[in-house]
């Protein structure tokens, strides 16, 4: 399993020695981040698409059929687990590599889960996501060193298996995410700035874990996460 801070692996090379690049389709509901991750990944990668919601990443990809697909968890229209389950139904040697903000166990268990091939959080290193992108596209899974560990544990049979609560099953991967720097006491600035998401999101986000946890503040929200472990 490669860890993305580990050395550049060495791009594979065509017929007349020169480095091939692979194709890839970007998606992310955010286009200024689109715009940015582009411009890094230019010389290293060829973009063939994009797109910023479920629906249109999965017929982006089906259509252009990218050696990688590199994917944000949470996205408009049902997240990036829906957008694996669709894309490796009808392409299953599909590679894809999930790219985002968030490092929560659950979700990086949920996109693996589903078939990706690796994980990297978006604070990663712009050489160090086209070297990651080089060994997907190969076939080898690619983690940081941190969010292997989840992986392993959960797929070795060496660690403790948590056990399903209905209530936080409840939530979407996002409300999960906001729910959880609610708790640790970030303010609604604070946590969309952290998330690169509008604080009238953060807002909705709340609102929703508050009527499906049945809490009526953001105090017995924190209360609620506290007894389950969620802030430590």
């Amino acid at each position: 399993m490669t860890a993305s801070n580990e050395a550049t692996r060495t791009p594979a090379l065509d017929g007349a020695g020169a480095a091939v690049k692979p194709t890839v389709v970007l998606v992310d509901d955010h286009a200024l981040f689109r715009a940015g991750v582009r411009s890094e990944l230019a010389g290293h990668v060829h973009v063939v698409g994009e797109a910023a919601d479920v629906e249109s990443a999965i017929a982006v990809t089906l259509g252009a059929a990218p050696d990688v697909l590199l994917l944000d968890v949470h996205l408009p229209g049902g997240g990036g687990v829906t957008v694996l389950e669709e894309v490796l139904l009808r392409r299953p040697t599909q590679m894809v590599l999930a790219l985002t903000v968030s490092d929560a166990p659950q979700d990086v268990i949920a996109v693996v889960r589903a078939g990706a091939r690796g994980y990297v959080e978006k604070s990663i290193d712009p050489a160090d996501l086209v070297a990651a992108i080089h060994s997907v596209a190969a076939g080898e899974p690619v983690f940081s060193p941190r969010l292997a560990g989840f992986v392993l544990e959960a797929f070795s049979g060496r660690g403790p298996v948590a056990p399903v609560d209905p209530e936080i099953e409840s939530l979407t991967p996002r409300e999960r995410d906001v729910m959880r720097l609610i708790a640790l006491g970030f303010s609604y600035k604070q946590a969309a700035l952290k998330l690169e998401i509008g604080h009238r999101t953060v807002e909705s986000h709340v609102s929703s874990v508050l009527r499906k946890l049945q809490l009526s503040s953001r105090h017995e929200l924190a209360r609620w996460a506290s007894r389950r472990g969620l802030t430590d």
